[in-house]
């Protein structure tokens, strides 16, 4: 430092400005503030050279890793750089290069540090979702629920990284956190025992995301409610009904419910009835079945199993007909199921067999017989 002055002195004395080697701010001589200042803009100067050059740069680190889009991960990570962190560690840099006094030093060291810690949250929040969506590309094909997966896990994951980082700026501010962690420990608890119920939905979003007995996009029926999931939250669900309404459940209530998950389907089985008239001939009623089976037969999102004469009804012949629709969407059962009544309709029809409905025959006392129907 001594060798640093005396330069100085010497400088100002050949410029002819000595006078201004005895003047002194906080301590520490004019001189020695202009230096800092001189070396902070020099520092300052190269790292936003070194940010720019990076950026130009970005191309070339692609060739050192099989992650895709990672050019775009260093210029918004170079982007994100703030010019006031870089400014607060040049002057820091300053400091320790010029030997500036220590109660200066001291205080543009906790600055920067501080200011360094909110660099890093940024930097975080941009690795932490370029990490979950590069996972949740490769894996969604695979899985449709890890959009679920990477919900929670962001959130997590953020919340762990901002706890660290608050822990290191306490530490730095000289906060006692072991002191800090141990009192947070005993407290946890008394909170825990006033928010169970909150935490028993925050973990019962755990178990969801975890578990997956639902994802985001399912057609889920719970009680007399149902809808597609809309989102799984750390409280609640939420569901889009039918109606086009927002149903909110808490995520226990929900665990706690018999869930029917109409997404997990492969195929959907379907069992109707129908019944023809008494008066139908032997002959027809015996090819009813085979009739019915080419008929599910020539749909091509029908799958046929079985067709029976089942029952004598009070005023049909019951036939029970069960297939498979080779999609678990409602949209394609009710298509499927359409085109198979309009088939049985034209079938039956041309082969003179009726459709049978309810009827009533009436016996008088001079045993003439009176035919009605009734609907």
């Amino acid at each position: 430092m001594e060798t640093l002055q005396h330069w100085i002195h010497e400088t100002l004395k050949w410029g002819k400005l000595e006078r201004f080697s005895n003047l002194s701010i906080f301590g520490a001589p004019l001189l020695l503030w202009l230096v800092g200042a001189v070396v902070a803009f020099i520092v300052f100067s190269a790292l936003q050279f070194l940010k720019a050059f990076l950026k130009r740069r970005a191309k070339y680190f692609t060739r050192f890793s099989p992650v895709p889009g990672f050019e775009d991960l260093v210029a918004k990570l170079l982007g994100s750089t703030r010019n006031f962190v870089l400014g607060l560690l040049s002057i820091t840099v300053a400091c320790y290069l010029v030997v500036l006094p220590v109660e200066f030093l001291r205080l543009t060291r906790t600055i920067t540090i501080l200011s360094l810690l909110y660099q890093v949250i940024i930097w975080g929040n941009i690795l932490i979702k370029f990490w979950l969506d590069d996972y949740a590309s490769r894996k969604v094909e695979e899985d449709p629920g890890v959009a679920t997966t990477v919900r929670f896990g962001s959130i997590l994951a953020k919340l762990v990284f901002y706890a660290v980082v608050f822990l290191l700026a306490l530490d730095n501010l000289g906060v006692d956190i072991t002191t800090l962690v141990a009192g947070l420990g005993v407290g946890g608890i008394a909170v825990g025992l006033a928010l169970q119920n909150i935490l028993g939905d925050l973990f019962a979003s755990l178990s969801i995301v975890l578990d997956k007995p639902f994802v985001i996009g399912d057609f889920i029926v719970v009680g007399k409610e149902s809808g597609n999931i809309e989102r799984i939250g750390l409280k609640t669900t939420r569901v889009k009904s039918l109606g086009g309404e927002q149903l909110v459940f808490s995520n226990s209530d929900l665990l706690q419910s018999r869930i029917q998950n109409y997404q997990r389907m492969v195929e959907r089985r379907i069992a109707f009835k129908f019944g023809v008239l008494y008066e139908t001939p032997y002959e027809k009623l015996s090819e009813i079945p085979a009739m019915v089976k080419a008929i599910i037969e020539g749909v091509k999102t029908a799958r046929f199993d079985r067709a029976h004469f089942l029952a004598y009804g009070e005023s049909s012949l019951d036939f029970e007909v069960v297939y498979y629709v080779l999609a678990p969407d409602f949209l394609s059962y009710a298509n499927t199921q359409q085109e198979i009544n309009l088939g049985l309709f034209k079938t039956l029809g041309d082969a003179d067999i009726g459709f049978a409905y309810p009827t009533r025959t009436l016996y008088l006392a001079n045993n003439v017989a009176i035919e009605g129907s009734s609907t």
